[in-house]
């Protein structure tokens, strides 16, 4: 059966957790040496971030990269603020999830609601974001049904607009709720390092 394969994956995987600012923050370092870092917070079980990263073609550290959570900016350092300000009404992509659903905003979009069109694309397993004014176009996949290999269903999919923002919000089926169920009934065993520690405890 398809759906334990990644559950599998992800118990077979080292593992060390942090508890640091109302945050359960956890690595994982997978047998084909790439890591993924999650954050969930503490009261909720509502993961806050996913990041990914692997080796670089010549064997070093990549970067990571974000699946869940703030896009990390490419400009780091005390200037941020001011070399950032130049581009700040390009749209601004990024998933944030809650308990029972995947969710994308897209900031700086000023258009109203009936410009949009989000649709699901089966064959090629993206959702594309389309306005009728041809002034934003957006395809992207949803990974954790990749990784279950679950097929996508239009009928989950929904979206609204307000403030600017266009929120995209996918029902996550019933087979990722029970796995991510399952998956946090084993974090929560996982002996955790309270920041200051020192080294994060391993599984």
């Amino acid at each position: 059966m398809a759906v334990p394969s990644w559950l599998e994956r992800l118990r077979a995987a080292g593992k060390t957790a942090l508890v640091q600012d109302g945050k359960r923050k956890i690595h994982y370092l997978f047998e084909d040496g790439k890591e993924m870092a999650e954050e969930y917070d503490i009261k909720t079980g509502q993961l806050i971030s996913r990041k990914w990263r692997e080796k670089n073609t010549l064997g070093g550290t990549g970067k990571w990269q974000v699946e869940v959570g703030e896009p990390t900016s490419p400009l780091l350092g005390a200037l941020e603020s001011e070399l950032i300000t130049e581009s700040s009404s390009n749209p601004i992509f990024m998933r944030k999830d809650t308990l029972s659903s995947f969710q994308w905003r897209i900031r700086n979009l000023p258009y109203p609601k009936e410009v949009y069109s989000v649709s699901v694309e089966e064959e090629q397993r993206c959702c594309v974001i389309r306005t009728t004014n041809k002034k934003y176009y957006k395809k992207f996949s949803i990974p954790d049904l990749d990784r279950y290999h679950l097929p996508l269903d239009a009928a989950a999919l929904s979206f609204t607009h307000a403030n600017n923002t266009l929120i995209i919000t996918y029902q996550k089926p019933k087979e990722i709720l029970a796995a991510e169920e399952q998956l946090q009934r084993e974090l929560k065993k996982i002996k955790a390092a309270n920041s200051g520690d020192g080294d994060c405890k391993t599984q």
